[in-house]
């Protein structure tokens, strides 16, 4: 019991003693907070700017949701087509590792240029940043089925739909919602460049106003806001996942 509540308790210390120790260091080295704001000064930022914030946190959120949703729907479409068959696998992968190696903050000028400036950038770039940890895992999930196992389904007169659907789509799902807990924060690296490039709105663009002004604490604020919306959302995840693929999970190794 003792075990379980320390268990519970250590995201808050630990995230307690990285902003005391931040807040120490700053202040014992006397770190101008135009270099490194403390967490004081952050917060007082936070209160200070909490509407735009509040109202530049809702509108990056609604962008990288919409981005993410669409990263699921095409990812997992593309990895389970690519997953299925090895000849698609040879043939489409030299052209996704293509696509994603290229920066996305080049594409951004591309979306500007068919959409303008408004909400289809940020989306878009969040979608494509951000959907090809699904494919892959997927895909890798589906093609990575032994093939003795294949082999006694097929014994037993199993179909390849049906090997597809009942074992190799559950196989697949530990490996697409990793892939998910990915993609969130590349949701949002890809929103916020998007903002940036081509928005007058969200939490990216609040960012370079406040650079423009040397405003670093409200750098820092935005930055915080975006790290408690990626918690957020990778918790959903993780509740998603425990009621999905708990029967997935291995007992914990490590004991301390």
């Amino acid at each position: 019991m003792k075990r379980s509540l320390w268990l519970r308790l250590a995201p808050y210390l630990f995230t307690l003693g990285f902003f005391a120790v931040w807040e120490i260091a700053c202040r014992a080295f006397a770190i101008s907070s135009f270099i490194l704001p403390p967490p004081s000064a952050i917060w007082a930022a936070l209160v200070q700017y909490q509407k735009p914030l509040y109202t530049n946190a809702f509108h990056t959120l609604w962008m990288t949701t919409a981005g993410f949703a669409l990263s699921i729907v095409f990812g997992l479409a593309l990895g389970l087509l690519v997953g299925s068959s090895r000849l698609i696998y040879a043939g489409l992968n030299p052209l996704l590792v293509g696509f994603n190696s290229i920066p996305k903050v080049a594409v951004v000028p591309i979306l500007v240029i068919w959409f303008g400036v408004g909400w289809q950038p940020p989306v878009l770039t969040a979608f494509v940043i951000s959907f090809f940890p699904i494919v892959v895992n997927v895909a890798t999930g589906l093609a990575t089925i032994e093939p003795e196992t294949e082999d006694v389904l097929k014994a037993l007169g199993a179909s390849r739909y049906d090997i597809m659907t009942k074992v190799g789509i559950p196989r697949a799902l530990p490996f697409f919602f990793g892939a998910l807990k990915v993609s969130i924060t590349l949701a949002y690296v890809g929103s916020v460049i998007g903002e940036q490039n081509a928005s007058n709105l969200g939490i990216g663009n609040l960012i370079t106003r406040a650079s423009a002004d040397f405003n670093v604490p409200l750098i820092f604020a935005a930055l915080i806001v975006l790290a408690v919306l990626g918690v957020l959302l990778v918790a959903i995840v993780d509740l998603v996942e425990s009621r999905m693929t708990g029967w997935a999970r291995r007992s914990q190794m490590a004991n301390g």
